[in-house]
């Protein structure tokens, strides 16, 4: 069965540098969150671990140059110190790739998907979450996109999670969004 992957076309109501107000609105709302949840992407190697794997790296590259410095080959200490640089620069852009975030905030009245890119700029969208819907295909794969559907219009979320990390989000997500509409459809008219 071939599947069709999405694309986002839901336009962000605010974009720019990342802002540091912890509302995405930019007010410090009272309404209490029904839902609150901020993603990161995996990282399988801390910061110990870096140490030591480029610490094996840098003994490996130098003990090698060195021995064939000895041997004449002099133009391979060159490359050893190129491959230094190539482990280590390919471990920053990965770090740097980590700094990826998104945010999911629900009050009754709002959803806030809030994504910051590595590059701090960030894109908030706001929507209705009596009409939003959230989409997965089951069972879940590696393929499969997390998105949410309102009006028409698809926002993928959690694109850089595990497809397990995504099939539980998705789960949590419309149990949130059905406990939200259980409450509206149980609450009195306001008569103001």
């Amino acid at each position: 069965m071939a599947r069709t992957q999405v694309i986002e076309n839901m336009p962000p109501l605010i974009q720019g540098k990342a802002m540091a107000d912890a509302s995405p609105t930019g007010d410090q709302s009272e309404e209490p969150l029904l839902f609150n949840a901020l993603l990161y992407p995996n990282r399988s190697l801390p910061n110990a671990g870096f140490i030591a794997v480029m610490t094996v790296v840098i003994v490996f590259n130098v003990l090698a140059g060195i021995w064939y410095l000895v041997l004449g080959a002099w133009p391979v200490l060159f490359f050893a110190g190129l491959d230094i640089f190539a482990v280590w620069l390919a471990f920053r852009l990965s770090y740097k790739q980590g700094r990826l975030h998104e945010r999911v905030l629900m009050t009754a009245d709002e959803l806030w998907v809030c994504r910051v890119l590595p590059s701090g700029h960030e894109s908030r969208w706001r929507l209705q979450p009596f009409w939003t819907r959230v989409e997965m295909e089951r069972p879940v794969q590696h393929e499969s996109q997390l998105q949410l559907v309102s009006h028409g219009k698809t926002l993928v979320l959690g694109a850089f999670l595990s497809p397990a990390e995504r099939g539980e989000l998705a789960d949590a997500l419309q149990r949130a969004l059905h406990k939200m509409r259980e409450q509206t459809a149980t609450m009195p008219p306001d008569n103001n």
